[in-house]
């Protein structure tokens, strides 16, 4: 079995809050985060899948591939946008960084089952200090 990870940037705004919730309450559970006026990150995002490798091409996956699928089906849609407000796959969620893990999974989940590989992990940095991984 083998790993590998392909990274891509984008940059996003979202705001946590929820609306069944005072801004009071918001702001007491999401600090800074639920500012009424949004605030942005430079995420990384990385991608990695597992498998074996290919004896005839030496690969687990063509990583231009696995790019192509990722900016198409992700980064295109998420860069330069607002996560609550742009972005279909996140309609009707909070726009935390781990509900974002797993909507990415749910999408590419099925699109890298190609030739015995497998997805394996999704993981976000929101800042340098804080990421989330999502292993499904």
């Amino acid at each position: 079995m083998i790993y590998i990870t392909r990274r891509e940037s984008f940059n996003a705004a979202h705001k946590l809050s929820r609306t069944d919730w005072s801004l009071e309450k918001n702001i007491e559970v999401y600090g800074k985060c639920a500012n009424p006026n949004w605030h942005g990150h430079n995420y990384q995002l990385y991608v990695t899948v597992k498998g074996e490798v290919n004896p005839e091409t030496g690969f687990l996956v063509d990583l231009k591939w696995l790019k192509e699928i990722i900016n198409t089906n992700i980064v295109d849609k998420i860069d330069h946008r607002n996560l609550n407000l742009d972005v279909d796959f996140m309609k009707d969620k909070l726009a935390s960084t781990e509900n974002l893990a797993i909507a990415i999974w749910d999408i590419l989940y099925p699109l890298v089952q190609v030739d015995g590989a497998q997805l394996h992990c999704i993981k976000i940095y929101e800042t340098e200090n804080n990421f989330v991984e999502y292993f499904g």
